[in-house]
């Protein structure tokens, strides 16, 4: 199989479980290990089948990425433990070559749901204060969680991030196969 129709077999693959995710994330609010562990093992193992040692560690160094770069959002209170794993599990199952689409898609994905929802609450204006409050918190404190605006907070909205997630991944394997088209 050539590597362009395989980074899209990769792709949809993440996306398939990036789906999963978001189906029980909005269900129950939450990702279970029983979904993310075993599909970090079938992208390692897809990956090291597809393209020996060097897919093996390209697998793992993309999970290794996706997952810091989210774990960085849960440290400071923004993020659940499960959207790290799931961003983690989608990286080690996209692979090196996808991810900067996937996680520029997502991060996108996840300012755009989060205006949305704001907005359907009436609440964007608090947001897009509070967005400035963080900035400037954790411009002073670091990764230390802000007192007020964290997941502990029962007044803060929630976002079920894994649709965010799922909506990278559709927008990595949608403008693959454009490119693969042309």
């Amino acid at each position: 199989m050539d590597a362009q129709r395989q980074q899209i077999l990769f792709a949809g693959a993440s996306l398939l479980c990036a789906s999963l995710g978001s189906i029980r994330d909005v269900r129950e609010r939450r990702i279970p290990n029983s979904l993310t562990f075993p599909a970090i093992a079938a992208g390692l193992i897809a990956h090291t089948v597809a393209n020996g040692w060097l897919g093996l560690g390209d697998s793992a160094l993309a999970g290794l990425i996706a997952g810091g770069m989210f774990l960085i959002f849960f440290v400071a209170g923004g993020m659940g433990a499960g959207d790290v794993k799931l961003m983690t599990t989608v990286g080690c199952i996209a692979g090196l070559p996808s991810l900067h689409m996937v996680v520029i898609a997502t991060a996108i994905a996840g300012a755009a749901f989060a205006l949305a929802v704001s907005f359907h609450h009436g609440r964007l204006r608090e947001t897009l204060r509070n967005v400035g409050a963080l900035l400037l918190h954790h411009g002073r404190r670091g990764l230390e969680p802000h007192p007020d605006l964290n997941l502990s907070n029962a007044e803060a909205l929630r976002l079920p991030f894994a649709l965010p997630i799922a909506a990278g991944c559709l927008f990595t394997v949608c403008t693959l196969v454009w490119e693969a088209r042309s």
